[in-house]
C-alpha cells in the first residue's frame, strides 16, 4: 500500500540477472523476475516482472521478450532502465505527487568494470534522488548475513547469483581478495537444457529447466532431503511431438557437476591466495554461502567436504544483498566507507 505524504523515499536496489529486488529501510517492497516484454510496433512496455516471466516462449511476432542483464551486469541499457522504472512504478505509482527520493543505493558486482558501473548509475539517475550510491554486492551480502565487516577479521563470502559467482574475503570494510567467474543459476539452467538436447534429442524451455532445478535439483547424490523425481516436458526435435522425460536428483547432480566443480576450484584458489593471518580467521569463521544459486540441495555439504571448513548457509540467501543494502540505508554514515558514487 502506498503511503501518502511528503516524506521522501529511500530505495535499496538489487538488480539481478534473474530477479530484481527493491526494498526500503524496513522491508522488501518488490521481488520479481528481471524480464521485460516490449510491443515492437510502438516500442511500448507490454509486461514486466512476474507478468513478463509468464510470457516467456509464448509471445507472438509483435512482442519481444528481453532479459536486460547478463553475467550480473547490464547488457541492454535501454531495456534495463525501462524495466527498472516500470518496477519502481509498481511500488510508487504516484511518486510524481510526492517529493521524490532521498537516497538510492544499488548493488553492483565487485568484478564489474567502470563502464558497467556507469550504466547502472545512469539507469537510476532519472529518479532524481538527492543521494545515489553504489555498494559492492558481496559486501552488502555480508552485512545482510549479520557479519561485522568493520572489524579486522577475515570473512570469506561465496555469493552464487543468477549470472555470476563472486568469492571474496572482507576485512576492515574492504575486499582483501576475490575470485569471480561467470557461472550461476542461469548456467545451471543452460546445463539442464543442453543435457536434454544431447541425451534425449529434446528441446525444453527456460522455465521448464528452472522448474526441474527447483523441484529436483541437487549438487550431491548423498543428501537427506531427497526430492521427488520431476517429469520434464518438452518437444522431440526429430518428430516435433511434445513428450515428457523423468529426471531425478542424482541425474541433475551429475548434469550440474561440471559447473559446480568450477565454483569449487575458484573457492580453493581463493583460499590458497589468502594471507596467513586471514587464513587463520577463515579457519575459525568458516565459509559464508549465499545467493540464489546456493539453494541447490547439498551445496553446503559438498563445500564442507571439499574444503574441510564449516559452511554457514544463509537462510535467506535470495535476499541477503537487498537486506544488507536496507541495513546500510538505515545508517549510511556508519557504512560510509563501503559506499561510492
Amino acid at each position: 500500500m502506498l503511503k501518502m505524504g511528503f516524506k521522501r523515499n529511500n530505495l535499496a536496489v538489487d538488480l539481478g540477472n534473474n530477479n530484481t529486488i527493491i526494498a526500503d529501510k524496513e522491508s522488501i517492497l518488490l521481488d520479481e523476475p528481471s524480464i521485460i516484454v516490449f510491443n515492437k510496433e510502438n516500442k511500448s512496455v507490454k509486461a514486466v516482472g512476474d507478468e513478463a516471466f509468464g510470457m516467456i516462449g509464448k509471445t507472438h511476432n509483435n512482442l519481444k521478450t528481453i532479459k536486460p542483464l547478463r553475467s550480473g551486469v547490464i547488457a541492454d541499457f535501454e531495456s534495463a532502465r525501462t524495466m527498472l522504472h516500470s518496477l519502481v512504478k509498481k511500488i510508487h505509482p504516484l511518486n510524481g505527487l510526492l517529493k521524490g527520493y532521498d537516497t538510492i543505493i544499488t548493488g553492483v558486482p565487485y568484478s564489474s568494470t567502470e563502464v558497467e558501473r556507469r550504466a547502472l548509475r545512469d539507469a537510476v539517475e532519472p529518479f532524481g534522488a538527492s543521494n545515489n550510491y553504489l555498494v559492492f554486492e558481496p559486501v552488502a551480502a555480508a552485512i545482510g548475513m549479520g557479519l561485522d565487516i568493520q572489524e579486522p577479521d577475515g570473512k570469506f563470502i561465496v555469493d552464487i547469483g543468477g549470472g555470476i559467482t563472486e568469492i571474496v574475503v572482507v576485512s576492515l570494510s574492504g575486499i582483501v581478495s576475490y575470485q569471480s567467474l561467470k557461472i550461476g543459476g542461469e548456467t545451471f539452467d543452460e546445463d539442464i537444457q543442453d543435457y536434454f538436447r544431447r541425451t534425449y534429442n529434446m528441446a525444453i524451455g527456460l522455465k521448464e529447466a528452472q522448474e526441474a532445478k527447483h523441484k529436483a535439483g541437487a549438487v550431491l547424490g548423498a543428501i537427506s532431503d531427497i526430492p521427488e523425481p520431476y517429469y520434464v516436458a518438452g518437444k522431440d526435435l526429430l518428430t516435433g511431438v511434445p513428450k515428457k522425460v523423468v529426471v531425478d536428483h542424482l541425474q541433475l547432480a551429475d548434469i550440474l557437476d561440471k559447473s559446480v566443480s568450477k565454483i569449487e576450484h575458484a573457492i580453493l584458489q581463493a583460499l590458497e591466495e589468502c594471507l596467513p593471518e586471514l587464513a587463520s580467521d577463515i579457519y575459525v569463521n568458516g565459509i559464508h554461502l549465499t545467493g540464489g544459486g546456493s539453494l541447490l540441495r547439498g551445496f553446503k555439504k559438498r563445500l564442507e567436504e571439499k574444503t574441510k571448513l564449516e559452511v554457514h548457509h544463509d537462510e535467506n540467501a535470495l535476499q541477503s544483498v537487498s537486506k544488507g543494502i536496507s541495513i546500510i540505508l538505515n545508517d549510511p554514515r556508519k557504512y560510509k566507507s563501503v559506499l561510492f558514487k
